[in-house]
């Protein structure tokens, strides 16, 4: 993938959920939740704050829960990406 995030900006993809319920139920695209889990695929460099740079706390490989609304979805090589800024992050998953 070529792109690079800028500043506090990170490019996750999300892991979509499974498309069959517990009970056997297919669900179509448009009942499904919005994904909330991802996986960090580039990390900006960070922000500058009173002159200094601030890096960024996640990195390339790490898996993010993120704002059920948050960033700016996109398609990139024919599959779904959102660009966030960290602070839209929520935790990262260990």
């Amino acid at each position: 993938m070529k792109l690079k995030p800028l500043a506090d900006r990170v490019v996750v993809e999300p892991i979509e959920q499974d498309e069959i319920t517990a009970g056997g139920i297919v669900l179509p695209e448009t009942a499904k939740e919005k994904p909330q889990k991802g996986t960090v695929l580039a990390v900006g460099p960070g922000k500058f704050e009173d002159g200094s740079l601030v890096e960024m706390q996640v990195k390339k490989g790490d898996q993010v829960l993120f704002a059920k609304y948050a960033g700016t979805e996109i398609k990139m090589d024919g599959k779904k990406v959102l660009i966030l800024r960290e602070s839209d992050l929520l935790a990262i998953v260990e």
